[in-house]
This record gives C-alpha cells, structure tokens and sequence, in this order.
C-alpha cells in the first residue's frame, strides 16, 4: 500500500545548496495543493565528519549544527516560523552570498523576520537542542540515507530531488506527481541522470554566492570536490585536507 502523501517530512541542512533548490520547489507545490510539510534537520557536518575530529555538537560554534539548533528552538513554537527562517536563511546564503553560519548574521535575520534575536543565545545555552537535531538526524541514518534533501511519506523515505533551477506553477505539480508516484514501488531504489560538463558548468554558476560565502569544504561521500567554471574537480580524499577548516559540509551529489 502506498503511503500517505499529502504530508511530507523534509530533513535539510541549511548549508546545503541542493536542499535549498528542492525546498524552493516544494514550497511551490504546497501553494498549489495544500501539501503539508515538517521541516526536519540531517547534519552535512556529522555525516562527513572525519575520525578522530570532533562531532559538531561538542564544538562551542558549528557551522551548520549551531545554525540548526536556531531552527530547533524556532520549531518548538512554531513550524511556521521554522519555514520563515530557512527560508530566509537558504536566500541569505545561497542566493545573497552571506555567512549565515555568523552569529551576528543570524541574529540580524532573525531581526528581518519579526524574531527575536535572542534566540542565537537561547538555542546555544539549551542542550537539549543538540537531542532535536541528533534524533533528525538519525531517522535519516537509520532509514540507509545518507544526504540531504531526503524526504519522509511516512517510513518511506526517497533522497532527493537534486535540482537547480526548481520548476514552479504545473511543472512543479508533473515533477511533484512524479516524486510521489516513486513511493508505489518499494524495490526502485535508484534513477539518476549523469552530469554532463554543461551540467556541472551549470550547477557551479547557480552555487556561486554560496560558494564565495563558505568557509568550509564541500564533501562527496569521503572527496573532497572542487566547484569551478569548468565544472566539478575532485579535490582526493577529505581527510588529507580537513584540517585546513573547522568543520566540513557534504554535497552529496
């Protein structure tokens, strides 16, 4: 029996540029046909994380983790206001270029929202933040996921879309039809288009303000990859260079 598709779990990182793309479009879908969504947290940062280094929730400032744990209290009162701020947050960073993952950022997003700027402060002294974002991320692991976007119907979790450019209007409707239609057939586990140069050229232009905003390193299942005007480059192992950042976000396509 198929599941349940007029409500979608939705596990993000806010560093993430292909759950940004894939929240735009989903938005759009939810205008269209009432969809609901629960924003949930995937943490790019753990998943790549080297042995040997810290998790990020043991760190005083984590990139992406800490900015979750913003979203963790914003949930607490409200899944709307969680909307508004990845919202917003994803724009700042991937569309505006801005380093979302400072503190005095955030704070000042916060401000644009109508939010109160204390919860920055708030969401770093609750340790029972850390227990949110863990639980999120774990449904993910535990389901064999590995990345973000991976959406929930229920126990049945599909990763993905990976997009850019995220259709609106009907074309968000057929793509939305087609996401869901996946979920009938419990043993079609993969079907993926290969990137061709014009593909990646392309992906590197649309993830430019990103890319000038971050100050960590892009990881692919254990590589380190280079986004450049010529399209994807693999940097070798992340290990090797891990240590020249704090921390390490996954773009896991």
């Amino acid at each position: 029996m198929s599941p349940d598709t007029t409500t979608v779990d939705f596990h993000f990182d806010v560093l993430c540029p292909y759950a940004y793309q894939t929240a735009k479009w989903i938005r759009d879908v939810r205008a269209q046909n009432g969809l609901e969504i629960n924003w949930k947290f995937f943490s790019l940062e753990e998943v790549n994380r080297v042995e040997g280094k810290k998790h990020p929730w043991e760190r005083d400032w984590s990139y992406g983790w800490s900015i979750m744990r913003i979203g963790a209290i914003l949930r607490r009162n409200s899944m709307d206001d969680l909307d508004r701020w990845y919202e917003r947050s994803g724009r700042a960073l991937h569309e505006e270029g801005q380093r979302v993952h400072d503190p005095d950022v955030a704070r000042h997003l916060l401000v644009e929202l109508g939010l109160d700027p204390d919860v920055v402060d708030q969401s770093i002294a609750d340790e029972t933040t850390h227990d949110e974002i863990k639980a999120d991320h774990a449904r993910v692991m535990d389901a064999g996921g590995y990345g973000v976007p991976t959406l929930f119907f229920g126990d049945h979790a599909l990763f993905g879309p990976v997009l850019i450019d995220p259709p609106s209007g009907e074309a968000a409707l057929r793509l939305w039809n087609a996401v869901t239609a996946w979920t009938e057939f419990p043993h079609l586990y993969e079907l993926q288009q290969p990137k061709r140069k014009r593909d990646e050229q392309a992906i590197s232009a649309t993830f430019k303000p990103y890319l000038e905003a971050r100050d960590w390193i892009s990881i692919n299942r254990g590589t380190e990859v280079g986004f450049t005007e010529d399209g994807f480059k693999a940097m070798g192992p992340a290990a090797d260079r891990y240590n020249r950042n704090q921390s390490s976000e996954g773009d896991s396509q």
